[in-house]
């Protein structure tokens, strides 16, 4: 008899993972406590896999030999609390797929600046020829991507929520950009807790594994010295010059590895911004690691397109500039918005709060914002919190509203920035759904 696979949730990974537990001949399950999306639904059809959707049912769901749960789906949901308490084994559907590959991974997490980074390792890996997949919270579901496809790399870019999950999973090249308070809501609002999730990346790493770390971040920097790291640690920096690693001096991206040297100048980077230089010292270190010719990594360092939604360019209307940063759900991401615009900003902020600690933007808008739209159910805290700035704050519950209001406070010369801070789902599917209806209703004023 066949062990019984119970996936939570059918969405991107949990269809991905039923697909890839049936192609290896196992009893699967789908349970999802929403509707599930037609697109998923076609696929469940398509394999003839058992499913249900607006419910959980218990003692289908307690039956299973093993249980793939989706990244969304906290700890403190009663479903989990029931299975935990019959100890049947949860795991990621990142876990799940990497028992059914050999591939090379190269791994990467932090708070910010995952995507970019995850897609220009995969550009630059691609460019070269290597036989590469992209999985993980971008692109494709990797179980999905491990039943499909023989690759002999992958580049994927992890949650702290997919992290939480993974017990024997290997990186071999592991990635911490940064870390800074995010997803307290899920992490019992201790920041430790979240410090840990974000370092299993680098669990059952071997000597011949690399771990490619900031040095510029002091709380990386504090639990590296917690903990004993087997593999070979690469700093890289943009403030100190590092040893066997890489750094940023006299406006040039230096990388030092195994007196193996690679240079380019920082005005020649598709990504401008000293956080793209972070994300572009990242991307040559792991191509370096992986011996991938120099001239292949300058030219995709030249010539990456950005990822859409992370300050994205969108329109001019009448001289006003409107930028899309929807990708931006916390803090620090509209830190970066914030401190790289030169132009005065109408800021649009707002949505389902993380535990946000709001004071450490108060410097930046006071130097740079003009007007605050808040879109959001909820906008109590970003009320409270910069009540006191002299600028005019106002309050919308539509996409719509934000940006026709944001059109009548602004002037030419002036940008309007969506850089929400928060999660989307007070009134959007996702931060895709969220950006997308911002460039609608930009387009349409």
């Amino acid at each position: 008899m066949s062990n019984l696979i119970v996936i939570l949730g059918a969405g991107e990974s949990g269809i991905g993972s039923a697909i890839l537990a049936k192609q290896k001949g196992f009893d699967v399950f789908i349970s999802d406590n929403c509707k599930i999306k037609t697109k998923y639904l076609e696929q469940i059809a398509k394999h003839n896999i058992l499913f249900e959707e607006g419910n959980h049912t218990l003692t289908k769901i307690l039956e299973a030999d093993e249980i793939i749960k989706s990244p969304g789906i906290p700890d403190s949901a009663e479903v989990i609390k029931e299975i935990r308490e019959k100890g049947i084994p949860v795991i990621s559907d990142i876990e799940f797929a990497s028992r059914y590959t050999n591939a090379k991974t190269i791994c990467i997490t932090g708070s910010n600046g995952k995507t970019t980074t995850t897609l220009l390792i995969y550009h630059i890996l691609k460019t070269a020829g290597l036989n590469v997949g992209l999985a993980g919270n971008v692109g494709k579901s990797f179980a999905l991507e491990v039943a499909e496809n023989n690759y002999e790399y992958f580049v994927i870019e992890l949650s702290s929520f997919q992290l939480d999950e993974m017990y024997k999973f290997r990186a071999d090249i592991a990635i911490i950009l940064n870390i800074t308070p995010d997803h307290l809501d899920r992490y019992a609002n201790k920041f430790q807790n979240y410090v840990n999730s974000k370092f299993r990346i680098t669990q059952n790493q071997k000597s011949s594994d690399a771990f490619i770390y900031c040095y510029d971040d002091e709380v990386i920097m504090n639990e590296m010295k917690k903990r004993k790291l087997k593999s070979q640690l690469i700093p890289f920096s943009i403030k100190k010059e590092v040893e066997n690693g890489g750094y940023v001096k006299d406006n040039k991206l230096i990388i030092n590895i195994n007196n193996n040297t690679f240079t380019m100048s920082i005005q020649e980077l598709a990504l401008q911004g000293k956080h793209n230089q972070y994300n572009s010292l990242v991307a040559a270190i792991s191509s370096e690691l992986l011996r991938i010719r120099k001239d292949d990594i300058r030219n995709c360092l030249r010539d990456f397109q950005t990822v859409e939604h992370r300050l994205e360019k969108v329109l001019k209307v009448r001289g006003i500039e409107f930028i899309n940063d929807s990708k931006a759900t916390n803090i620090n991401s509209t830190w970066y918005a914030l401190e790289t615009m030169k132009k005065p900003i109408i800021w649009i902020v707002g949505g389902t709060d993380k535990g946000n600690d709001y004071s450490q933007l108060s410097d930046l808008v006071k130097l740079k914002v003009k007007s605050i739209i808040c879109l959001g159910l909820d906008n109590s805290k970003i009320l409270k919190a910069f009540k006191d700035i002299n600028v005019p704050i106002l309050e919308t519950k539509s996409m719509n509203d934000a940006v026709k209001s944001s059109y009548y406070l602004a002037k030419e010369g002036d940008v309007v920035l969506l850089s929400p801070a928060c999660a989307s789902f007070d009134i959007f599917e996702n931060y895709e759904d969220r950006g997308k209806q911002f460039k609608k209703a930009v387009r349409d004023l």
